[in-house]
């Protein structure tokens, strides 16, 4: 496998914030650098973000994340995502076509 890749490669000894606008990773970087944690970090990016692509993301959207617990020493994924309408069957999205 081929050492290329079309993403660049995140190093850091102090922390890293990535997003898919950099104008939010900065402010989340920002948050960092002034002493909040992690936490206070992602909600400011999440914050820039619904101004800055409000077609992609706004207030009460789903929230997948990946989080590393410290005190647990363990990689977790949280899985924010609202439930589906009780309608949203498979039987009902096939007779849909």
């Amino acid at each position: 496998m081929s050492d290329f890749t079309t993403r660049p490669e995140i190093l850091g000894t102090f922390g890293v914030v990535t997003s898919t606008h950099w104008i939010a990773s900065q402010v989340g970087m920002a948050i960092l650098e002034k002493g909040g944690n992690a936490f206070d970090a992602a909600v400011a990016t999440g914050f820039v973000l619904q101004i800055v692509e409000p077609h992609l993301c706004g207030p009460g959207g789903d929230m997948p994340a990946v989080i590393y617990s410290k005190k647990k020493d363990k990689v977790e994924v949280i899985c924010a995502q609202g439930p589906a309408p009780a309608g949203a069957t498979i039987d009902h999205y096939t007779s849909e076509g």
